[in-house]
């Protein structure tokens, strides 16, 4: 079957297992660091309360048979390990099975998280992350040629993943059709990082060419990733540089770098070799074993049964974004801002120590790790880490129907709650908490560079109104 056998595609595999296998490795240690004090046992929407009210078959997990706080450090720490392994390439150095089922066992704990992860696992990099991760587990091991089905379904993955976020967009605001969204991105975006601000001063005519260059990234470049060598590999270039420049701009967990990493499927190693004179990616495969073979075609059959209603949502009227049309996140919509804020509204939290407060009372705001607050702070780079609790407070900011979450991080904010204090960039009350706690919505807009001259602050705020007048723990 030397039809199936990709051998010019030897680095594309290896960018692929091992890229795929250090994003798992940051999500389950995110999964550690944060999923007991947002979904745990006494977090702010607490996974066991979940489990009681869905099944198994609606939301597959290994957490249907308990869960506990224990439990899931285990699990995300065998996810970390054998992600770890797969990243320095020991299981890829056996034989065509070993990777495989180490890829399966990563998504298979990687899916009992995300299905029982409510509101703050309901982003499309966590489908993404699990679709890709089962598909590079069919991409074998060092001892099979890198099979042509499971690279050329990779790149419908990638076709999906960009043309749906272009359609997303030319359904969606006018801003994107008049090229005027990048105006706005910068400053409004979920989590600016160090370099918003700069790239928000620059001409408008530069904004409007970051929007027609995403147009065609998007729009036309995906239809080449299945072209002929050298244009595939010219397509995905593309894709990469893009990327890039978003990784460059903003803060979007690994939604960047896991798209950099699906591109690498559409570059062949003739191509690197022709551009960077390489010589070192020439390698021979012995034959592939027929068993291999078959699973692989199985598998891809399987999955493409599953892309009919991907692919007639790209080009349903009603396009859904980030939507996945299975319990197992297998073969999802993508797409993302469809439509391009035009200010910025920010949560402030305070909390007051006074028996009483009046309009002499001191509130201290509490300050997160990554979203905008103290206004002389510069936008921290984050990812492709992911801060699950600042990303909710740009949606709450937004006007999220879904707010019980908050409601019970005030609670904690009450209690002092350790666990808790420890998604806050900065405690305002470490010896005790606070007796109030309130929450104000400002207008954020990125400070002038004359005012930042000035004043040092990045951003300029001011009150639009209150979203929790004060509230305390019943004595």
């Amino acid at each position: 079957m030397e039809w199936f056998a990709a051998e010019d595609y030897e680095l594309a595999r290896q960018v692929l297992q091992r890229g795929i296998a250090a994003l798992y490795l940051i999500a389950f240690v995110s999964a550690a660091n944060q999923f007991p004090a947002l979904l745990g046992e006494r977090g702010l929407l607490p996974a066991p309360w979940f489990l009681r009210r869905v099944s198994f078959r609606q939301f597959p997990s290994l957490f249907h048979r308990g869960y506990s706080d224990d439990r899931l450090l285990a699990v995300a720490a065998g996810g970390a390990g054998i992600s770890a392994t797969l990243v320095v390439g020991l299981p890829q150095s056996g034989p065509a099975w070993l990777p495989m089922i180490s890829f399966l066992v990563v998504w298979a704990l990687y899916l009992s998280i995300v299905n029982i992860g409510q509101a703050f696992y309901g982003f499309g990099w966590e489908s993404l992350l699990l679709e890709a991760g089962f598909v590079v587990a069919f991409l074998g091991s060092d001892q099979v040629a890198p099979p042509f089905l499971v690279l050329l379904f990779l790149r419908w993955l990638v076709f999906r993943l960009e043309f749906g976020a272009g359609m997303i967009k030319m359904r969606g605001g006018r801003e994107w059709r008049d090229f005027t969204a990048l105006m706005y991105h910068h400053e409004t975006q979920p989590m600016p990082n160090p370099v918003s601000w700069f790239v928000h001063h620059l001409p408008k005519w530069f904004h409007r060419g970051e929007v027609l260059g995403s147009h065609f990234a998007q729009l036309v470049v995906p239809f080449f990733l299945f072209a002929p060598q050298p244009v595939a590999s010219v397509a995905a270039t593309i894709i990469i540089l893009t990327q890039l420049w978003l990784v460059f701009t903003g803060n979007f967990a690994w939604l960047n770098w896991i798209t950099i990493v699906l591109a690498f499927c559409a570059i062949d190693d003739g191509t690197i070799r022709a551009v960077l004179s390489f010589d070192g990616l020439d390698t021979e495969f012995p034959p592939t074993p027929l068993w291999f073979d078959v699973l692989v075609i199985a598998v891809v059959a399987f999955l493409l049964v599953l892309s009919w209603r991907p692919l007639a949502n790209l080009f349903a009227r009603h396009q859904l974004m980030n939507a996945s049309f299975n319990r197992y996140h297998l073969v999802n919509a993508y797409g993302a801002f469809g439509t391009v804020t035009k200010e910025r509204i920010e949560i402030i939290v305070e909390g007051c120590s006074d028996e009483r407060p009046g309009p002499a009372s001191e509130w201290i705001p509490y300050e997160f790790k990554g979203k905008p607050g103290n206004v002389k702070r510069m936008p921290p780079q984050v990812a492709p880490y992911h801060l699950r609790l600042d990303w909710l407070m740009w949606f709450l900011a937004l006007g999220s129907t879904d707010s019980r979450w908050f409601q019970m991080l005030v609670v904690k904010l009450l209690e002092g709650d350790r666990r808790t204090l420890r998604l806050i960039g900065k405690n305002p009350f470490p010896d005790a908490p606070p007796r109030w706690i309130r929450a104000r919505a400002f207008r954020y807009r990125y400070s002038t560079p004359a005012e930042h001259r000035a004043t040092g602050a990045w951003w300029v705020r001011s009150p639009v109104g209150s979203l929790l007048d004060p509230v305390a723990l019943p004595r």
